[in-house]
Order: structure tokens, then C-alpha cells, then sequence
């Protein structure tokens, strides 16, 4: 959750960029980077970026270029993490999975809601205000389904696809994913039939995972504790400003630890649960509030706010000032630099 993460790539996918034709090297030489980053697989986010840009730029159509990578990304070459998932009990389980060991290996982080008929998955990208090349977007959402479709046995269909960027064709992407793509939207989503995250595995594999989870879990924590408590609450907090889970055990249950633990830690650096979430809910009203494609109202839904008042009274406490004449002062501040 750092700057300088570093990011592992696994070796699946330089053996699915061969089986579509493409030369690792010729996707690193073109992201102008080292050969060693083929063996090594050790990149920063910036790097790791460019070389998604460098695949997109090689194969040309973005279509096929979303669609065919997690095709042919063989389960033999998937990394422990994803084992996990491929071998869990469900899609459910497989999901949960996932969303807890891509942790591990920034910068994306996989945010599932169930609610209604319905199950969302969007896709944020973590310690960059870059927002990650499309096709890697694409890819990323095709893969969580292609993951579900191995899984299962069976032909899944998305209810929804949500891309922030444009395409200009997305016909196969339509017919892979089995529904409308939106474009232009506010987040990178993938909407699922929540029936299907009941449909069990065929490639549950219990004995595996009882390898597998004990080793994954004890990376996860030692990763965790690289940092401070304080930063991993406050950005769990800003990944959930917008749903119900904002109470301590909610954050203590995600960590894996005791309500009462999670109080001791954040209490041994000086902090409070109620204080981290009002500097979240801060820190991200005044990046949201930067975006003038936001109305005011909309910042606070995203803060957590039910009503625009209870907002209104909480940014003047924080900032001495209005949502709206902060945000003036702030494109004022911005047009003469």
C-alpha cells in the first residue's frame, strides 16, 4: 500500500502472451524496460502499467486482446493465490478469495457486494492516481468470470459489464461476457447473478486448499504487519465509505483479529477507530470534491453520508469552509499554475 510496492508478475502470463504469438521480449522492449524483467517478474506499479500498455499497443485489438488472455492462461500456470481460488468450495468462496490475496499482489484491489438479486465486483487501482491501462481493466473483469466458468463447469453469464474508459467496438466483448457493456461509467464493474455465486466447484479440492490457506494466510499477515495498523483501518475504511461495514468489527473481522486487538493496536499508535474514519471520510470528500464531474451530493453518498446536510456540517468542521467554496477555491488555486 505503498509507492514503492512491488508487484510479482506470474509466469502465466508471459506463457499466455506466447500462445497468442506475442514475445515477452518484444512486450518489454516496447514498455522500454530490461530483459530481466522477464525472469525476475518483479515490477514497480508504474512498470507494471507500461507493460500492459506495451501488450495492448502490440496486439492492437482491444476486443481480442481482453478476451483471449484469460482464455488461454492455463490453470497450471495460475499462482498459489489463485489456486485458492480455483480449487474453493464455490464462486462464492472463490470470489472471497480472491478479493483477500490480491492483497498480496497490488495494485488491484477487487471490492464484492452482494445485495439483492445482484453481486458487484469493482476493480480499483491502488497506490497510483494512473487509472491502469483498458486492457488490463478488461482483462481483469474477464478473468474473475473465466474464473467462475472453470469452476463451475458451465457457460456464466454477467449481468452487466462497467468500463470507465471508451471503446470503439465491443461486440465480442458483449458476446464473451454474455450482457451490455457501459461505457463511460464511474467505476470498473463486473455485475453478477448473485444465484451464481452459490453453484459449487467441480474443482473443489479440500486437501489442496488445507496446503494452500495456512501458507497464503501467514504471507498476508506478515505483509500487514510491514505496515502500520493505522494505514491498512484507514484504507480499508476509503474502500467501504459507501457501505454498511464502517464499524470496528466490521474492519477487525476483514483483519482477521479480535474487535478488542484492533483496539489495542490502533490505541498503541496514538489513534481511535472514530478518528480514522472521520480522516478518511476527509482525506476522500477533498479528492472527490477535486473532481468537478461530481456534484456535491454525490460526494457525500461517496463519503458515507446518507444526507447532503450532515456533509455539509462535518466538511466545515474539518475545513473551516463549504464543500462548494472549497471546491471553488481549489479550481482557482489549480487554473493559475
Amino acid at each position: 500500500m505503498t509507492s514503492h510496492t512491488r508487484i510479482r508478475i506470474p509466469d502465466g502470463f508471459w506463457a499466455g502472451l506466447y500462445q497468442l504469438g506475442i514475445m515477452a521480449q518484444d512486450v518489454v522492449r516496447k514498455a522500454k524496460m530490461p530483459l530481466t524483467v522477464i525472469t525476475e517478474s518483479v515490477v514497480t506499479t508504474e512498470q507494471y502499467f507500461a507493460i500492459w500498455q506495451a501488450y495492448s499497443d502490440i496486439i492492437g485489438d482491444m476486443e481480442d486482446g481482453i478476451i483471449k488472455l484469460p482464455i488461454v492462461f492455463e490453470t497450471a500456470q495460475y499462482p498459489p493465490s489463485v489456486l485458492a481460488a480455483y480449487h474453493a468450495r464455490d464462486y462464492r468462496d472463490a470470489l472471497k478469495r480472491m478479493a483477500r490475496y490480491k492483497e498480496m499482489c497490488p495494485p488491484e484491489n477487487i471490492r464484492i457486494v452482494e445485495e439483492g438479486e445482484i453481486c458487484t465486483i469493482e476493480v480499483e487501482w491502488l497506490d497510483t492516481d494512473q487509472p491502469g491501462p483498458p486492457l488490463l481493466v478488461g482483462t481483469t473483469l474477464a478473468f474473475l468470470l473465466e474464473l467462475g466458468r472453470r469452476g463451475i463447469g458451465l457457460p456464466l453469464k454477467a449481468r452487466l459489464i462497467e468500463f470507465k474508459h471508451s471503446m470503439s467496438q465491443v461486440k465480442e466483448i458483449e458476446e464473451y461476457f454474455g450482457c451490455p457493456i457501459q461505457m463511460g461509467a464511474k467505476c470498473n464493474r463486473l455485475t453478477l447473478h448473485r444465484r451464481d455465486l452459490d453453484r459449487p466447484f467441480a474443482s473443489y479440492n479440500a486437501e489442496l486448499l488445507d496446503i494452500l490457506t495456512p501458507v497464503l494466510d501467514q504471507t498476508l499477515e506478515e505483509q500487514r504487519q510491514s505496515h502500520s495498523i493505522t494505514e491498512i483501518v484507514k484504507w480499508i475504511l476509503k474502500r467501504n465509505l459507501t457501505g454498511e461495514r464502517l464499524e470496528i468489527h466490521h474492519v477487525a473481522s476483514e483483519l482477521g483479529m479480535s474487535e478488542r486487538t484492533l483496539q489495542r493496536r490502533l490505541t498503541d499508535e496514538q489513534t481511535t477507530f472514530k478518528q480514522l474514519l472521520r480522516e478518511a471520510r476527509h482525506e476522500q470528500a477533498r479528492e472527490y470534491l477535486a473532481n468537478p464531474s461530481l456534484d456535491i451530493k454525490e460526494v457525500a453518498f461517496l463519503v458515507g453520508y446518507k444526507d447532503q446536510s450532515s456533509f455539509y456540517r462535518a466538511f466545515r468542521g474539518w475545513e473551516g469552509n463549504t464543500p462548494l467554496n472549497w471546491r471553488n477555491e481549489y479550481a482557482t488555486i489549480n487554473s493559475i499554475r
